[in-house]
């Protein structure tokens, strides 16, 4: 597949190497073709309208954390935490 990028014509192959990017015309036409693509290689896709960046298409990358790693210094402040809470105290919370 060959994509032209204004004046210039790049195999989509080269386009790994270099910033990613794309026409919507062009991007309806072969559509699938760049999802396989952005899957494969990992690399973002920009797809743009009038030669203006509008759309970013990226792989997913999920990082397993866990709840209690998520959790870390998210506590802002920690007092008395063993002591009884009293009924007036639950209405100001």
């Amino acid at each position: 597949m060959v994509i032209c990028l204004g004046i210039m014509t790049i195999p989509l192959i080269h386009l790994q190497v270099l910033a990613m990017k794309m026409s919507k015309t062009e991007f309806k036409s072969h559509a699938l073709e760049v999802f396989r693509n952005v899957e494969k290689s990992g690399k973002t896709m920009i797809i743009t309208d009038h030669g203006k960046p509008k759309i970013e298409i990226r792989k997913i990358r999920r990082q397993e954390i866990s709840p209690l790693e998520l959790l870390k210094n998210s506590v802002v402040k920690y007092e008395s935490a063993t002591l009884p809470v009293a009924a007036d105290s639950w209405d100001n919370a």
